[in-house]
């Protein structure tokens, strides 16, 4: 999972409108030069921004301006209470068979009429062990618990971050909303399970599960 510096972001915002000096970025900044090059040099590594002309300039590629300029004007008419980052991890036995349940998943999440998507990047497939895994990085706003609570159960984050707000208030048919969600899909999984277990392996679950 790429993150960038409050500095990146703040390089990257100042090269939304012209190409900059390292000299003019750490007047504008107003942080060192040394430091200055430490934050840079990742964001040329990634691709985010080239060089040019001389004395040199550094320009954000058209790409991401583009990119940038999009998520901005999603973000003035998202009316969504939650701004999340999540990450799904996906495993299966074979390579094809893990691009499958790649697309189903985003394309499921992209039906989601309470989610708003800024993005979803998917990573390249990795062998562990006996399994091909991959993951889906998914910047999105949800617009209430309800929703929130739909997003944890049914498609399952290993993580999740909290980009906005600071502060979340919710009203209580909002909670109560959301945590009737829960027990539905709670409900759906236990009794798919308990079909598919039988008596003693339900048993020694249930063991488990409270000891």
């Amino acid at each position: 999972m790429v993150k960038y510096t409050d500095t990146q972001k703040r390089i990257a915002l100042l090269l939304m409108h012209e190409p900059k000096t390292v000299e003019e970025l750490s007047n504008q900044l107003n942080i060192p030069y040394d430091e200055l090059m430490e934050e840079l040099k990742p964001m040329l590594k990634l691709e985010l921004i080239e060089k040019e002309g001389y004395p040199t300039k550094y320009r954000l590629k058209q790409q991401i301006k583009e990119e940038v300029k999009r998520r901005k004007e999603l973000s003035e008419e998202d009316k969504n209470k939650l701004r999340l980052l999540a990450t799904i991890e996906v495993q299966a036995i074979e390579e094809e068979l893990l691009k499958k349940q790649l697309k189903e998943i985003k394309e499921a999440i992209m039906r989601e009429e309470d989610f708003l998507i800024y993005d979803i990047r998917e990573a390249e497939p990795v062998q562990q062990n006996e399994y091909q895994s991959s993951f889906l990085e998914i910047n999105l706003s949800v617009k209430d618990f309800r929703a929130l609570m739909r997003l944890m159960f049914l498609y399952g984050p290993v993580a999740v971050e909290v980009i906005k707000p600071q502060k979340f208030e919710t009203t209580m048919d909002d909670l109560q909303d959301g945590l009737m969600a829960v027990v539905e899909i709670v409900h759906t999984y236990t009794d798919y399970i308990a079909r598919k277990m039988s008596k003693e392996e339900l048993e020694e679950f249930t063991k488990k599960l409270y000891s």
